[in-house]
């Protein structure tokens, strides 16, 4: 089981919009060398709408290569069609990625028969380890902890990127596994400010969009939580507090490409409809970078 602080990476761009490999590859070797336990590449915080299906796929190869081997490499496969992110999928195992992460359909707002029919004929479909995303913040359909379960029975689905930032409901989801006797199946928070509680009620790590900058602490913080340090776990939470919140001040990943160009690892590009982080933001996320130790 895969588990601690998986960075969701952000995707450098040069100026245009056009893909800057020298600096994912950059950004990959300062999480391996910071306890990244997966990088999650094309995520949502990659930027996963505005690139097009062979970017798509040449992003998974690139990480793959390049990590070769020293972390996991999630490859995000998610898409509103399930022939499309099938075909996402089966690319992923055909490059070598050990996981993909596969997101609810969105905009169509699929029942939640839907949603189940999705997951089980992509799993049924491509023999690599899935987990599957929860964030009706962006996709408006929800996965009810119901079709959870049912579809924690499934070969191939391993595991569940919950973001719907209710620690409650993350609870009770992680006390019906473990009464249905699914231990194994992995639960991570899809949200930085809920990963703490979260990971001390059995969660078994982070899909993190605060480890783009501060993969050391995220990673410190995931170590002590899931061996019951409070103590050191809430005191690498507190650090890091103001970048879970700032780090959301525009629509991620804008606060986020802003702050690793600030610390020199990418340039400050977007795809539209993004646009960069607006003036009157940067001295308040710059005090989250400086308070977490990521700036001097």
């Amino acid at each position: 089981m895969l588990i601690g602080s998986l960075v969701a990476i952000a995707t450098p761009m040069q100026p245009g919009g056009a893909l800057d490999l020298p600096a994912l590859r950059k950004l990959i070797d300062f999480h391996v060398a910071n306890g990244t336990a997966g990088i999650v590449i094309v995520g949502t915080t990659g930027e996963s709408p505005t690139v097009d299906f062979d970017e798509h796929c040449f992003l998974i190869k690139a990480t793959v290569d390049h990590v070769a081997g020293r972390v996991a490499v999630v490859a995000g496969t998610g898409a509103n069609s399930t022939t499309e992110a099938l075909k996402l999928a089966q690319y992923a195992k055909t490059a070598g990625a050990d996981m993909h992460l596969s997101v609810v359909p969105y905009y169509n707002k699929p029942t939640q028969e839907g949603l189940y029919a999705h997951f089980r004929t992509i799993a049924d479909a491509v023999a690599l380890p899935m987990i599957m995303y929860n964030v009706p913040g962006r996709t408006v359909a929800d996965l009810a902890n119901d079709t959870v379960l049912r579809l924690a029975k499934v070969l191939n689905i391993v595991g569940l990127k919950d973001a719907t930032a209710d620690v409650g409901r993350g609870s009770e989801l992680l006390r019906a596994l473990s009464q249905a006797g699914l231990d194994q199946f992995a639960v991570y928070s899809g949200e930085d400010i809920t990963s703490l509680p979260l990971m001390l009620m059995g969660a078994h790590g982070v899909i993190s969009v605060t480890a783009n900058v501060a993969p050391k602490l995220m990673a410190q913080m995931c170590a002590a939580a899931l061996k019951g340090d409070v103590a050191t776990a809430r005191d690498c939470n507190n650090r890091l507090l103001a970048l879970h919140r700032r780090l959301f001040i525009e629509p991620n990943p804008t606060p986020t490409k802003w702050s690793l160009a600030e610390m020199g690892y990418i340039q400050n590009e977007l795809r539209l409809p993004l646009q960069p982080l607006s003036p009157q933001f940067h001295d308040t996320v710059r005090a989250a970078l400086r308070d977490a130790g990521c700036l001097a």
